[in-house]
């Protein structure tokens, strides 16, 4: 008898990306509308748009009938308590690592029976970022980063970011997933700026912030080394950061990947 999940709830984008990676987006019966922008794909199979972790419903996961929700930070622990009154499986991811991505990944391909797949996808992005790591192994002293995952306030993306910036030859600034002042950045005069808004795709408005911020004066806004990378590319740990990694490269450093990427931004020169 088969006892693994066949209709899964996903609150969250990272969780759906995994699923469809290892083949599994068909048992997905409902997600959020954030999920659409990881794995549009899902478009094309019957599914139902629920609310995400931080704002759930139980009456919203019920009515999709599954027997597995699958939910990651950011939490509300009233949202939570309604997941649990519903009775229902319940995986609560937090990751903040590399490392605790690569276990979310082998978590939910166990689940789901799927081991061997979920292994195949770890060894995969271990070896793209390993790739890249090998690639400006001999390029000069590291290019000073900062990134950002949000503007008001302003915070410094996560712990795993700046594991890719570090790959991709550059030196995260600032303490990941912490709160900085824009005037803390600009003591910091960061080689490269970089704003990854979760939520707001690529719409960053970089000449805006750079205005505002007082950051005109910084190496990076003199330089036009100023980009906006799609936030599902850095804000999803899951496969998708493999993509991220590939456009803070070529941010970091076009001369060994080219300027271009489809999901990097730069600033007007």
């Amino acid at each position: 008898m088969d006892f693994t999940p066949h209709r899964v709830v996903s609150l969250q984008p990272s969780a759906t990306s995994i699923l469809a990676r290892i083949g599994l987006l068909d048992r997905v019966v409902a997600c959020t509308k954030y999920c659409l922008d990881v794995c549009p794909e899902i478009s094309s199979q019957p599914h139902m748009i629920v609310a995400d972790s931080w704002s759930a419903q139980s009456s919203q996961i019920l009515a999709a009938r599954p027997d597995l929700v699958l939910a990651s930070v950011p939490y509300q622990l009233d949202a939570v308590a309604e997941i649990l009154k519903a009775g229902i499986p319940f995986l609560a991811l937090a990751p903040r690592t590399l490392n605790d991505v690569y276990g979310d990944i082998a978590k939910i391909a166990a689940l789901m029976g799927t081991s061997d797949r979920g292994a195949a996808l770890i060894v995969g992005m271990r070896k793209e970022i390993e790739a890249v790591r090998r690639r400006v192994a001999q390029a000069p002293s590291p290019v000073r980063v900062f990134c950002e995952e949000w503007g008001k306030p302003l915070i410094a993306s996560q712990p795993w970011v700046a594991e890719l910036i570090a790959a991709s030859g550059g030196e995260p600034l600032g303490t990941p997933g912490a709160q900085i002042t824009p005037a803390d950045v600009a003591t910091l005069d960061p080689d490269i700026l970089i704003a990854a808004w979760c939520g707001a795709g690529d719409r960053v408005p970089l000449e805006k912030i750079i205005r505002e911020r007082g950051w005109a004066e910084t190496i990076a806004a003199k330089n036009a080394r100023v980009y906006c990378i799609r936030d599902e590319l850095l804000n999803t740990p899951g496969p998708a950061l493999v993509e991220g990694l590939r456009a803070l490269a070529c941010a970091i450093h076009p001369e060994i990947f080219g300027e271009s990427h489809p999901g990097l931004r730069r600033i007007s020169r």
